[in-house]
């Protein structure tokens, strides 16, 4: 059954149900905010006419938000793809809706590693599948121009936030946590997963913005070429506790993290935003520590980050747990404050 859906500035005709993929064409409502961040960061980057490449386009939402949502002049070419026949049909439906007659954009019904692989590169490739993105990291990384966007979903969370750890370490060549760091170790698994097959090609994959949310995790990666670049990456590749190895480096670009949450402010994305100035691994679980030393009663969020800047301390609140903080201070400073 088909149902129209606005999101942002695009009206879609949708096919509705059980989000899986039994559907002739999905469309998951839940990745909104995963469509708006993109647009976001399109807006926010310093570069015009680019070439957009939406491998996995199902039904077209993605592209004609961009096309109706971005600045003049960002685009150059975009082109959406899908092996779907049903796809393409009603992405050709969805661009009438909304009236957009462009020679910008061209339809292509291809295998997503096939359309990438006959294309001579674009300024931004969008990997967003229902799963791993796997399949599709190779022919994404060969075709991605230096100095372009990345763009990779991966919702099987399970694996990499420690539920599955023999499906991590066979999909993602690490070892998972299963405790309250588990989306941000998952997310640097996916992240050092994507950087290593860029080596092989001298291409360094830098995260300029990334985050964990409902059912899946995203990554958006800055190309950048040459040897050096490509190991000064690597040697940022380690284990920590016992997961790894991982990406240790920094998840954001503080300035892109904050011209983002000017666009959109949502308390997910200013808490992005302060996260983003801090550049260490980890964060404290407050109500962990509170049963575990047996503290009775659980000290307000806003009193001790407080204190813990007064100390000189860094500190925020973190995306990854409601319930978390991260921050530089040491665990018995801060027992001793709670």
């Amino acid at each position: 059954m088909e149902d129209y859906i606005t999101e942002g500035k695009a009206k879609i005709k949708s096919y509705q149900g059980k989000i899986s993929k039994k559907l002739p064409v999905f469309y998951n409502p839940v990745m909104e905010l995963n469509r708006s961040i993109s647009v976001h960061i399109l807006n926010s980057i310093d570069k015009n006419n680019m070439q957009i490449a939406l491998p996995l386009a199902a039904s077209g939402v993605r592209g004609i938000r961009f096309l109706k949502e971005l600045k003049k002049r960002k685009i150059k070419t975009l082109e959406m793809n899908d092996h779907s026949p049903e796809a393409i049909s009603l992405i050709e439906n969805n661009l009438e809706i909304n009236n957009i007659k462009s020679n910008k954009v061209s339809l292509h019904n291809k295998d997503a590693n096939i359309f990438l692989l006959e294309s001579n590169g674009f300024d931004y490739i969008d990997i967003d599948p229902f799963g791993t993105p796997n399949p599709f990291l190779d022919s994404a990384v060969k075709r991605i121009a230096r100095d372009g966007i990345l763009a990779v979903t991966a919702t099987d969370t399970g694996a990499l936030a420690g539920s599955f750890p023999k499906a991590c370490k066979r999909k993602y060549f690490a070892k998972p946590l299963k405790n309250e760091l588990k989306h941000e170790i998952g997310l640097r698994i996916l992240i050092r997963k994507i950087q290593l097959m860029g080596a092989q090609y001298e291409k360094a994959l830098i995260p300029v913005f990334s985050y964990a949310k409902e059912h899946y995790m995203r990554v958006f990666l800055k190309c950048e070429k040459g040897k050096k670049k490509v190991d000064e990456i690597i040697k940022k590749h380690d284990f920590y506790q016992d997961s790894g190895p991982i990406w240790l480096g920094q998840l954001w670009d503080k300035k892109l993290a904050d011209n983002i949450y000017k666009q959109e402010k949502t308390d997910f994305l200013k808490t992005i935003r302060d996260e983003a100035k801090l550049d260490f691994l980890g964060f404290y679980d407050i109500h962990n520590l509170c049963k575990k030393y047996k503290i009775k009663q659980t000290p307000r969020f806003e009193d001790l980050i407080k204190k813990i800047k007064k100390e000189g301390y860094k500190v925020s609140r973190t995306h990854f747990k409601s319930e978390g903080l991260k921050t530089n201070i040491p665990l018995q400073k801060l027992l001793q404050m709670m």
